[in-house]
């Protein structure tokens, strides 16, 4: 009786733990009802992901351990994605029964109306690199890209910590400014869905409403017209979905952090045609540094409308507003004995005054059009506007040490001004362009033809004034002091030395001061109406992507012509052209349906207007009638090759690259302190190097994003010979970035957790305007803690970064500007889904 109640017992326990799973099966084939092997089949509940293959006859089962709302996702290399939800509420069986995968398309989503439906670190496609839908792998250039799943898993809110983890690119400041493959960035503004916006990013940008952030490495002037040589970062946002997701997080953390963010999306109607996405983002903060702030709103909503499969409209509009501080880094003593102590004052020293400001107001509305008139014709077009608006007052140093009667630097003094600023800009850009799509002679052919305009306008009203210089006894002010002269000035001993009076008080680093300063003690020795301005880029362009069998070619030719107007609609008003020829050639070659290999060639051109930039510092030019134009342009070209695969049954993608940058007539500050806004044009750079690139899922609960760059950066030709041969300034020589994300699986004790752990290595720099010291390199370590309870739709995370507390700089321009990183810090985030 007890070997039968035993047994009982036994059974009922092995039926109940059967059948109290639910198990999920189905059958993949293609259009022509064959099976796919080996397909990629993950389901994904509360941020969990689970996953297995097809076998030999295209048949898959998995079993889930809880009922819920899970994404279905089925990929395979060659075909679309097959991405929708179910609802498996009981423990019983499902089956899904034959589910067929289309051969790759992109065929209405020329123009990106319809979002990004998958859930991972990788991103296989972009429309901004070639103007039309094409695979990352069949690219002939490296593009890398980190999606919004990246960026929340590592709390990156901020541009600047979602770009710094890709191969090559470094932060240039605590500006929205960058080093890519070696090459300072020298435009305003960002590129957003593939088009140019113009502002000062003093403010970094953040992240709510970005479905991915593309950096394409190399010249882009075929696409984005007149970006920088070693790369662009477009950053695109996100599109309705048809299927319905909401999200609402709210985060708290160091410095006084507090966040809030929501995304709501899904279709207005039964028939799934028209479709929403809102998105928004508030952040309150302030900072390791004195005196700074970030606040932050970003309010973004979106509509598509999808009538059939021949049409598709989207219109959005991005509203942000920032206020805060504009932080000019870091003051240090200068060198002792040849000597340099990066430590020498507290990396929270700010030269700020307590009553500074920074005011930034965006507006962006886009409207985009896809319709096919045939199967094999049809037209795409896209129309942004922009305004901008900017309100400063900052007190920042001269970017030279306070001097003695003899003109000597005193390097515990930092000379100082006063700088009030506003500002307007209207920015206009119109794509339009015709795909035709044929074969001739078993060659397939996609065909664009299409024309770009771009124009930004800083309107009348703007102005600057602006205090500093030296006292001279009769209470007016000059800009520059001379010891033949020196009883001219009026005179103030500090420590004991006798000093010429400076207009704006020094900022004495042994003794920092943040008091309320009275603006209104200083002589505004500067007022200067900003003038008027408009640059206009149109251009025509023809691309061809060629594809015989296993080798496919894109080739591009673009006529730009471009005009600056100065004192636009103004007395004395002056234009300035440059044309230019850009050409692109591409080459990849599948040496198997998982690795291609590719070569190109490209070169870019930036009209000297469009480099005036924060740094290095050109923006003389914004507040004079003269124009940048007036010099020579800024010329590229890139060479590379490399290889880019797929692996783990398509679940990884590695991409292997080797590059040569040139470029010439490089515009800069001459670093002259009697004349901050003076500029020389350096002869020639050249950047060459290598980059290896990985993401995506190793297992089906651990995912993987990891870089690695090498830079042999250098000066080819300068004015001053010495340099000649010389690495360039901010540019790393080896850098690497690892971050991963390991789900514990529902058999272990740790079923709910989640970890991430990060690793960051960036070698030592040149600082921008000096050569005196360097910047020493460094490495940091972060880490997440993620925790979903079974059966909500919940996620707390615990983000803490540079766990050892490193002290480090990610740049420098020099002895009175450096840019520390932040110590020790956390973030805890609580994000539903529902």
């Amino acid at each position: 009786m007890k070997h039968k109640l035993l047994t009982l017992v036994l059974f009922s326990t092995i039926f109940s733990y059967t059948f109290s799973q639910i198990r999920v099966t189905g059958k993949i084939v293609d259009q022509a009802q064959n099976v796919i092997p080996g397909a990629a089949v993950s389901v994904m509940h509360e941020d969990r992901k689970e996953g297995v293959t097809s076998d030999a006859t295209g048949i898959f089962s998995i079993e889930l351990s809880r009922p819920g709302i899970y994404d279905v996702e089925i990929r395979s290399l060659g075909f679309d994605p097959f991405i929708t939800t179910y609802t498996f509420s009981e423990s019983k069986l499902y089956d899904l029964g034959v589910i067929v995968l289309t051969v790759y398309t992109q065929e209405l989503q020329t123009v990106e109306v319809i979002g990004r439906a998958d859930r991972d670190y990788n991103s296989e496609y972009s429309f901004s690199a070639t103007k039309t839908a094409i695979k990352n792998k069949d690219l002939p250039q490296a593009l890398s890209t980190v999606t919004k799943e990246l960026m929340a898993d590592r709390q990156a809110f901020q541009l600047a910590d979602a770009v710094k983890i890709v191969s090559g690119v470094t932060p240039s400041s605590f500006y929205n400014q960058y080093n890519i493959r070696g090459i300072s960035q020298n435009e305003e503004g960002q590129i957003v869905n593939g088009m140019r916006t113009r502002q000062y990013y003093f403010l970094q940008p953040i992240t709510t409403n970005i479905e991915r952030v593309e950096v394409l490495k190399g010249p882009a002037s075929v696409t984005f017209s007149s970006v920088d040589p070693g790369g662009s970062i477009n950053m695109v946002t996100k599109k309705p979905l048809a299927i319905e997701r909401r999200e609402v997080s709210m985060s708290v953390g160091s410095f006084s952090t507090m966040r809030g963010t929501l995304d709501f999306t899904g279709p207005l109607n039964e028939s799934k045609t028209l479709l929403y996405r809102l998105t928004g983002g508030i952040q309150e903060g302030k900072s390791y540094r004195d005196l700074v702030k970030n606040n932050a709103v970003l309010v973004s909503p979106s509509i598509s409308y999808i009538p059939n499969n021949k049409t598709a409209i989207n219109a959005e509009m991005i509203y942000s507003n920032g206020t805060g501080n504009l932080d000019r880094g870091q003051p240090i003593f200068g060198a002792v004995a040849g000597v340099t102590d990066l430590k020498s004052t507290p990396i929270s020293l700010n030269l700020g005054a307590a009553n500074d400001f920074f005011k930034s107001k965006q507006m962006i509305i886009t409207t985009s059009l896809a319709h096919k008139f045939t199967d094999n014709i049809s037209v795409n077009v896209a129309y942004m506007k922009q305004t901008w608006s900017e309100d400063l007052q900052e007190h920042r140093t001269t970017n030279a040490f306070a001097v003695d009667m003899n003109n000597q630097p005193v390097t515990n003094l930092a000379a100082m001004q006063f700088v009030q600023r506003q500002q307007y800009w209207n920015v206009d850009n119109l794509n339009a362009y015709f795909n035709f799509d044929f074969e001739t002679l078993g060659i397939e052919h996609k065909l664009l033809i299409g024309y770009d305009l771009s124009r930004w306008n800083k309107t009348r009203g703007g102005g600057q004034n602006s205090a500093r210089g030296y006292v001279l006894k009769d209470g007016t002010v000059s800009n520059s002091f001379l010891p033949a002269n020196a009883e001219n000035y009026q005179t103030i001993v500090v420590d004991g030395k006798t000093l010429p009076k400076p207009n704006v008080n020094h900022f004495d680093l042994n003794n920092p001061s943040y008091t309320i300063r009275n603006v209104e003690d200083y002589i505004l020795n500067s007022r200067v109406a900003i003038p008027s301005a408009r640059t206009t880029t149109n251009a025509v362009y023809i691309q061809e992507q060629l594809r015989l069998g296993k080798l496919s070619a894109l080739l591009s030719l673009r006529h730009e012509w471009f005009q600056d107007i100065t004192n636009y609609k103004a007395p004395g008003e002056a234009s300035f052209d440059n044309t230019a020829f850009i050409p692109r050639v591409g080459l990849t070659y599948e040496v198997t349906r998982q690795i291609n290999v590719y070569t190109t060639y490209l070169k870019g051109y930036q009209p000297q207007s469009n480099t005036v930039s924060l740094m290095p510092s050109t923006g003389a030019f914004f507040w004079s009638a003269n124009s940048a134009a007036r010099f020579k342009p800024l010329i590229s070209d890139l060479k590379e090759a490399g290889a880019k695969g797929q692996f783990f049954e398509n679940r990884v993608s590695i991409t292997v690259a080797l590059y040569e940058i040139n470029q010439k007539n490089i515009l800069m500050n001459a670093n002259v302190p009697a004349f901050p806004d003076s500029l020389v044009q350096r002869g020639a750079d050249r950047s060459r190097g290598v980059e290896w690139e990985l993401a995506g899922y190793i297992l089906p609960n651990w995912q993987v994003n990891a870089s690695y760059s090498y830079i042999d950066a250098r000066i080819v030709e300068d004015s001053d010979a010495s340099l000649n041969g010389k690495r360039k300034e901010n540019a790393p020589v080896n850098s690497t970035n690892l971050w991963t994300r390991y789900n514990f699986s529902d058999a272990t004790l740790l079923k709910d957790i989640g970890i991430g752990l990060g690793v960051q290595y960036s070698g030592g720099k040149v600082p921008w305007f000096t050569r005196a010291f360097e910047v020493p390199g460094y490495t940091l370590f972060d880490m997440a803690v993620y925790y979903s309870p079974s059966k909500a739709n919940m996620q707390l995370a615990l983000n803490v970064n540079n766990i050892f507390d490193t002290t480090y700089w990610i740049g420098a321009q020099n002895y009175l500007r450096l840019f520390p990183g932040a110590p020790r810090n956390f973030m805890l985030t609580a994000t539903y889904k529902f």
